[in-house]
């Protein structure tokens, strides 16, 4: 898996980094956990303050374009982001609930 910064900025308003990024991989899609640790360690980050918004395959190629935000605190983060990307993110409570 190769990951590409298409376009980077920070929002100091929202205190976090703003990404578009490419990936190109081999084979079947990388997890979207996979590729937030490979862009957290790539942009030297917390992996756990980074959230992929979306991520999209292109049409007849192994390759996908995405969207991240690297926020500057976990609080900004659990402030501003919606539960449902969180879920997406890091899992959620039926993850949790599950392995009893």
């Amino acid at each position: 898996m190769e990951l590409r910064i298409e376009k980077e900025r920070y929002n100091p308003l929202l205190k976090r980094r703003e990404v578009y990024f490419r990936v190109t991989f081999n084979g079947a899609t990388p997890k979207r956990s996979e590729v937030r640790e490979k862009l957290a360690a790539l942009l030297n980050a917390n992996s756990n303050t980074t959230v992929i918004d979306w991520m999209r395959n292109e049409f007849g190629k192994t390759e996908a374009v995405g969207y991240a935000k690297i926020y500057d605190s976990e609080e900004d983060m659990r402030s501003i982001e919606e539960e449902h990307v969180l879920r997406r993110n890091f899992g959620g409570k039926e993850e949790e609930e599950g392995g009893e």
